[in-house]
């Protein structure tokens, strides 16, 4: 599979690794960037790359509540100035709210349903794209809920009122009241917007994710020349750390870090006297996983690999 400068700057983002080393993985997984990311993992050439370092698409994130329900969409644009743009803000805030009362968490059956001020979201959106001169897409939408209680909503840096780069909402189910559940699901949603989890326990991570750094583990540990049974061991122990560091309810509050997720609801509970459950959360940041090609940079490195 033959890779371009392009790929070896997107390596070279994504883990920190070196220029060439980059391109040496390259060379060695046959242009495959996901090999040559766990490559250059495995000869310990990489950070683990958070996928906040690879956000690079610009538009809005917008959230809304309603009691014990809420809703984050995603809506992307080409440029940060059309973000900046009144029309496309007032858009993304109003298909927020239409996600909100219809409860979909799908794309096109949003884009299917009525916009506020006539016609469809989609009619709307092709009608901004005409006028403001951009592409302009939806691109993901999650709803929570709880059966009691409230989903409290943030946004990290704010352009408008819940709208910004950063969303998170925060489903906590109990009999407490707002006084307590509101400051409550405020701190772990400035918790989650820093900290990144990528799921609310262990058990949901994803099995693939999983199954890729015990991969990457076994390697390391192959390196070590040690015995089997140690090896083993110390496969285990480094997917058992990923899962503990990657599932919210085992984080490490930021505020102190030092009491897991989990225990800081625990405690909230015991002192509100009654039972208060994080259910669910959403954090969507905008772009994630999406890249953005830097030409100039992309010659730079073309000229120092020696590369077409």
């Amino acid at each position: 599979m033959a890779y371009t400068a392009t790929d070896v700057k997107n390596l070279r983002e994504r883990t920190g690794a070196g220029m060439m080393d980059c391109k040496k993985a390259l060379d060695e997984t046959g242009g495959d960037m996901e090999a040559a990311v766990d490559s250059l993992r495995a000869k310990g050439l990489a950070a683990v790359a958070k996928k906040s370092s690879r956000t690079a698409a610009e538009g809005l994130v917008g959230v809304a509540v309603a009691g014990t329900k809420g809703v984050a969409v995603e809506v992307n644009s080409e440029t940060d100035f059309v973000a900046k743009n009144e029309q496309f803000q007032d858009f993304v805030r109003k298909t927020t709210q239409v996600a909100l009362e219809t409860g979909t968490s799908d794309v096109e059956a949003l884009k299917a349903a009525a916009y506020p001020d006539g016609g469809t979201v989609a009619d709307t959106l092709t009608n901004n794209v005409a006028t403001i001169g951009e592409n302009q897409q939806v691109r993901r939408i999650k709803q929570v809920a709880v059966s009691q209680g409230i989903v409290v909503p943030y946004m990290h840096n704010a352009a408008a009122p819940n709208l910004g780069k950063i969303g998170v909402l925060v489903a906590l189910e109990s009999e407490a009241g707002a006084d307590v559940l509101e400051p409550l699901g405020k701190q772990i949603a400035m918790h989650i917007a820093a900290a990144f989890p990528l799921a609310l326990n262990a058990e949901d991570l994803d099995a693939d994710t999983l199954a890729r750094e015990r991969k990457i583990a076994a390697e390391k540990a192959a390196e070590s020349g040690k015995p089997a049974e140690v090896q083993a061991k110390m496969v285990d122990g480094a997917v058992a750390k990923y899962a503990k560091d990657n599932a919210l309810l085992s984080q490490l509050f930021v505020i102190d870090n030092k009491t897991p997720i989990a225990q800081v609801v625990e405690q909230a509970g015991k002192a509100a006297g009654t039972k208060i459950v994080l259910k669910d959360y959403v954090r969507f940041q905008l772009g994630e996983g999406i890249e953005k090609e830097v030409s100039d940079f992309a010659a730079e490195v073309a000229a120092a690999a020696g590369l077409n």
